[in-house]
């Protein structure tokens, strides 16, 4: 991990094109290749990234740069897409790497580990003649909830919340970006999981690609007989 604190601006150009001006922010990059750049406000969404797989190039800037305060330019550029960021450095007031090592990942609370054993149990609420192929399936950036195929034998992974935010669908989407680079797991694609699932959660995972399930806990322990609700 590299923290940077500098004055910079941002350009993001791909499906989409953004601007940050001029500004002291900080730059983060992780050791999977990822760049997220941050202000001191917005909660812990970060103003602009670049996720994994992609490549930096660090480059000195054109004259009329210089002139303008910037000594360096960072130049990430995606290695699937046409999607690339800018980042214009001036005054750096902070540099630091650090090694952090291998992440033991997170850990569930009950009902999420529970539901995860469950879903394994109980797979076919994801499809008919679907199998599960191992719980905790390992990633570099920490496992994956469940590795399951369909009853044509294509990979599936899936993720398990309580309750579904948009930082579980990024997570997915980091895992499936890691995942997809296995041949054996060629045309990989991801369920997000969850008793309840926010509005713009699965906007996110929908725009992605990624399916939504949501999970009746009290069913899949047999506490609630689905067919004897009047609704």
């Amino acid at each position: 991990m590299r923290i940077v604190i500098a004055e910079c601006s941002v350009d993001y150009s791909g499906r989409l094109d953004a601007h940050l001006p001029k500004a002291k922010r900080v730059l983060m990059l992780k050791g999977d290749g990822s760049v997220l750049i941050h202000s001191d406000g917005g909660s812990y969404k970060p103003l602009n990234w670049m996720t994994a797989p992609c490549t930096m190039h660090e480059e000195e800037p054109s004259e009329d740069e210089a002139d303008n305060g910037v000594k360096k330019v960072w130049r990430i550029e995606a290695s699937k897409t046409d999607d690339t960021l800018v980042i214009r450095l001036g005054e750096v007031f902070l540099d630091h790497e650090e090694s952090l090592g291998i992440d033991p990942g997170l850990t569930k609370d009950g009902v999420e580990a529970h539901l995860q054993e469950l879903l394994a149990d109980q797979v076919e609420i994801l499809g008919d003649g679907w199998r599960t192929v191992r719980r905790e399936y390992p990633t570099a950036i920490g496992p994956v909830d469940l590795m399951v195929r369909t009853d044509e034998n294509e990979p599936v992974a899936v993720e398990i919340k309580r309750r579904g935010g948009i930082d579980g669908v990024e997570q997915l989407t980091r895992y499936l970006e890691l995942l997809g680079r296995d041949p054996l797991l060629e045309g990989i694609t991801g369920i997000f999981a969850a008793q309840e699932i926010t509005r713009q959660a699965r906007t996110l995972a929908e725009d992605r690609g990624i399916r939504c399930v949501i999970l009746d806990y009290d069913a899949m322990r047999g506490m609630d007989d689905v067919e004897s609700r009047l609704f």
